[in-house]
Parts: structure tokens; C-alpha cells; sequence
């Protein structure tokens, strides 16, 4: 008969050994660590849980409403904003508040079907609201709006800074020790503007994107530089007077000030993405645009120079519509729009949204998630899973617990599939410094470390398969030399797992396992 476990459907082979081991300890250990194994469990068969985060104004909500493809999340300021919202799939359209009793209430949405500013509930009652929607894009990838990290409102604040920690069935029978075990989110898309300022990095630090506290990273965290479109190009060197190079030097600079925290800064535009991507711009907003283009030259110019320049300007297209355009567009979307005009003055008003799209960075960004946080879900979850079941086993206070647990996972991290685990802790030595490479090498290991592409890996994307198989055979004697002759104690044990992984990433090629380069 099958085993409840061996039903489940889990992100990838290590997250099910995980869940096995679990399974089989739950026996050999007392009733509270075992009512922790089960929150494990049930996290595991979850989707796996991405947190939108940062500071007040960068944008996160509006990008949450981009990633989704729906205009639910609140943006404007109101209750529902000082609040931790996860959005997840479900059969039925439906929003639910959840209090800290473990009690939950359910609210209607508002009449643009979105979460009410207003829930009608005493807001210190309420731990989170939980949001279920017919949406594909949440079947494996549960997003987690929250409240902006730098707010004057400090109880927002910390329920940012608690890790996410939702509960989930059964977190009454866990001590508040355990039940920060299995709390917080798996991975995090942190959100920042143009003015990072110096403690960014600490805010990323105390919102700490996974469970038991374990520290956000090049593998299950990345940034976002929100609102590009107000990056001045002139500031910028090396810029040319374009906005989108000049977001993109931006991004760079800020991945050097966050990191070694995240994997790399992508810039976009939430607002324009949210408008393209959730039926906010449509034909009326397209016959706007064509009449703005067919005023006189001078006087277009003159208004796109600032918002209050192109709502208050007299011309024949309507105030009300110039305002609805700049809300929905801003001057970015607006000038871009009516250059595509200007080359394209027949083309439709869907081809003109995804032009838009296509502008705002998205594609960007969902690539990387893809990269980052889906292809790596099995290695994300199950090490968040081990560092709750090892925290769990601390928490027990048992010595012979402790070591049975300590043993379990000994024995699960000498398998194959748990190589992807040696590389995410050879990841957090190299990227944390508690392991000091020289840069060049420091840089394989994180692109070894980022990716769960070959090619990436390799540094080699779109090159023929023999040069990826060759090449990966000669790194990995390479650093299997640096390892045994060349590194010192600590090194050696980094230098070991990227030996190993680059051995596999050959085995891996040569069984014809990976597409070749289109």
C-alpha cells in the first residue's frame, strides 16, 4: 500500500527523500517535534513560497499584481497594505482573514475584484490574509505580498520582520520556538527604487528569506530596481541618454551594494507591467494615444516634459483621458507608446499593450524567477525543510533526539540527489566570505551555484554540447587538482563540491540529457 508520503507530489527527488526521512523519524521523536515534522510536510507539498519585499512606496504590490496577471493586490494606502497577504491557488475565487486565534473570516473582494481596502475587523486581531485564485501562474509558485520594511507603522514592520509566519494547520501544538522553525517564506524577490540607502542590506538581512532564520542568498533570493522609468539617463555614466541603459547600469551598482545577498538586481517597470499584463490598458487607452499623436509636434513635446505639463496642457485630447493615461502609463509608457505610433500608426491596441509590456521588464524578471526559484525548488525546499526539522530537533531539548535527527540527515545528504545541497552550502561560504576564494574562482562558484541551466553553469549558454562536455570534464579535474595540492582546509571543501558538480554536469551532458543549444 502506498504511504501518504510516496502520494504526495513533491517539487523534485530531494525534496522527497526529505520527506521520507521525515516520516520515518516522526516515530523516534516526541509528540511537539513531530507535530513540527507535519508542518515541514505540509509546507513541502506546498508550492513553493516566493516573498515580494522591501521598503514603503518601492512598488511591491504593483509588481505582486504584474507577476499575477490580476489587479488584486491593494496599492493604494489602506489596512489591507499594513498586512502580510499570500496569494495561492485555489478552485474558487476567495479572501480570507486570519486571525491570530487561528480563526479565519471570510471577506468579499471589492467591485474591481480585488482585496477591499477595508476589511470591517479589529486590524491587531488579524495575523494575515490569505488569497485564493483560479490563476495558473499560482499552481507552483505561492506569491507573498508584504508590508514595506522602513515603515513608521512599526507593528506593519514586524510582521514583515516575523519571517512570514503564517499558520498552518496544527501551529497551536507548537511552542513559539518551533513554530519559527517552520515559518518564513523559501525564497525572496526583494524590491528596491533608485535611492538604496545604506541599511537595505541590513533590511534584507532581518527579513531573512527562509525558514529557521537561514540567510537569503544567491540561490533562493534576487532583486528588483522597481520603477526604472525615473532613472534620469544623464546621472548615469557610460548612459547615452537612454533610460533603460541607464536602469540597467543603476541595477548593477545596487547588485554590488546587496550583495552577497541576491543572486543579481533586474530592473522593471511595475507600474507599466501591472497596467500590460492585467487588462488595464485597452482600446479606449490606445484611441487616446493615436490622438495624442496626431497633435502638433510642439505642443506633444512640451507636455511630455512633466506630469503636470500633460495633464494641464489645452489640446483636444481630454483631460480625463490624459490623466487616466498617466496614471496607467506614466510619461514613460507615454512617450513609448506614441513612438510605436509614430512608426506604426495602424497598429492595434493589442499589439500596442504587449509593445508595452515587452518595455516594462517583466519578461526579465519571470525568466529569472524561472531560473532562480522553479528550476531550483527542489534544493530551495528541501533545505528549508532541513534547517526547520534541525531546528525542531534543538528545540526539543532531547540530546538522543538531537542525534538521531543529526544522523537521519547525515545519511540523506550522502545520496545524489543531495548534491544540490553541498552546492547551495558551498554558495553561502563563498558569498558569506566564511570561505575566501580568489574573485575568479569566487565567480565560478556562484555561477555554478545561480543556475540550473548547463550551459549557464558553464558560462557557455548557446554554445554547441561536445564544447560544454569538454569543457566541464577539464574544470572538473581542474578543481579537483586545486582541492587535493592548492587550497587550504576550508577551500578544499568548497573546491570538492564544485569538482563534484561540474563531474556531474559532464555525466549529465554526456548521457544526452540536456537539449542542445537552439
Amino acid at each position: 500500500m502506498t504511504s501518504p508520503v510516496e502520494q504526495q507530489r513533491w517539487a523534485g527527488p530531494l525534496s522527497a527523500s526529505v520527506a521520507r526521512m521525515c516520516a520515518g523519524l516522526r516515530g523516534q521523536v516526541c509528540e511537539r517535534t513531530a507535530a513540527g515534522f507535519d508542518e515541514v510536510l505540509h509546507r513541502m507539498s506546498a508550492p513553493l513560497q516566493v516573498a515580494v519585499a522591501g521598503r514603503i512606496k518601492s512598488g511591491k504590490s504593483t509588481l505582486v499584481n504584474a507577476m499575477i496577471g490580476r489587479r488584486v493586490a491593494p496599492t493604494d494606502v489602506g489596512e489591507c497594505t499594513r498586512l502580510v497577504t499570500r496569494f495561492q491557488y485555489g478552485t474558487v475565487d476567495r479572501v480570507e482573514v486570519v486571525f491570530h486565534d487561528g480563526s479565519k473570516q471570510a471577506v468579499p473582494f471589492d467591485t474591481d475584484g480585488g482585496i477591499p481596502a477595508e476589511l470591517g475587523v479589529e486590524l491587531d486581531r488579524v495575523s494575515h490574509l490569505e488569497a485564493y485564485l483560479t490563476n495558473a501562474v499560482l499552481r507552483d509558485l505561492t506569491v507573498i505580498d508584504t508590508p514595506g520594511l522602513g515603515s513608521l507603522d512599526a507593528a506593519s514592520v514586524a510582521r514583515t520582520e516575523q519571517l512570514l509566519g503564517a499558520r498552518e494547520p496544527g501551529a497551536d501544538d507548537l511552542d513559539p520556538v518551533s513554530r519559527s522553525a517552520v515559518a518564513g517564506a523559501e525564497a525572496v524577490l526583494y524590491v528596491v527604487t533608485q535611492a538604496v540607502r545604506a541599511d537595505d542590506q541590513q533590511a534584507l538581512d532581518a527579513f531573512t528569506a527562509a525558514t529557521a532564520s537561514r540567510d537569503a542568498g544567491p540561490a533562493n533570493a534576487i532583486a528588483v530596481l522597481n520603477k526604472a522609468d525615473t532613472v534620469e539617463p544623464d546621472s548615469v555614466p557610460g548612459s547615452g541618454g537612454e533610460v533603460w541603459r541607464a536602469a540597467e547600469a543603476l541595477a548593477a551598482e545596487q547588485a554590488a551594494l546587496l550583495g552577497p545577498r541576491v543572486a543579481e538586481v533586474l530592473p522593471v517597470i511595475g507600474l507599466l507591467a501591472e497596467t500590460a499584463e492585467t487588462g488595464g490598458f485597452g482600446s479606449a487607452d490606445a484611441e487616446a494615444l493615436r490622438a495624442l499623436a496626431q497633435l502638433d509636434e510642439a505642443d506633444r513635446l512640451t507636455m511630455l516634459m512633466s506630469a503636470d505639463l500633460f495633464t494641464g496642457w489645452e489640446c483636444a485630447v481630454p483631460g480625463r483621458d490624459r490623466e487616466r493615461l498617466l496614471e496607467r502609463l506614466d510619461l514613460y509608457g507615454v512617450r513609448r507608446a506614441l513612438a510605436v505610433l509614430a512608426d506604426d500608426p495602424e497598429i492595434t491596441a493589442g499589439k500596442l499593450r504587449r509593445v508595452l509590456l515587452d518595455c516594462s521588464g517583466l519578461a526579465g524578471v519571470r525568466a529569472r524567477l524561472d531560473e532562480v526559484f522553479r528550476a531550483r525548488a527542489d534544493g530551495i525546499k528541501a533545505a528549508a525543510a532541513l534547517a526547520s526539522v534541525t531546528a525542531l530537533a534543538q528545540a526539543s531539548g532531547d540530546p538522543g533526539e538531537r542525534q538521531r535527527v543529526h544522523d537521519a540527515i547525515e545519511v540523506l545528504l550522502s545520496r545524489r540527489e543531495a548534491h544540490q545541497l553541498r552546492v547551495l552550502e558551498a554558495l553561502t561560504l563563498v558569498t558569506s566570505d566564511a570561505v575566501r576564494l580568489p574573485e575568479d574562482l569566487a565567480a565560478e562558484v556562484l555561477r555554478i551555484g545561480g543556475s540550473a541551466d548547463p550551459g549557464s553553469q558553464l558560462g557557455m549558454a548557446g554554445r554547441p554540447r561536445h564544447e560544454l562536455v569538454q569543457f566541464a570534464l577539464e574544470r572538473a579535474s581542474w578543481w579537483r587538482s586545486f582541492a587535493s595540492f592548492g587550497a587550504t582546509p576550508a577551500q578544499s571543501r568548497v573546491a570538492f563540491v564544485v569538482h563534484r558538480a561540474y563531474f556531474l554536469i559532464w555525466q549529465q551532458l554526456q548521457a544526452g540529457q540536456v537539449p542542445a543549444p537552439g
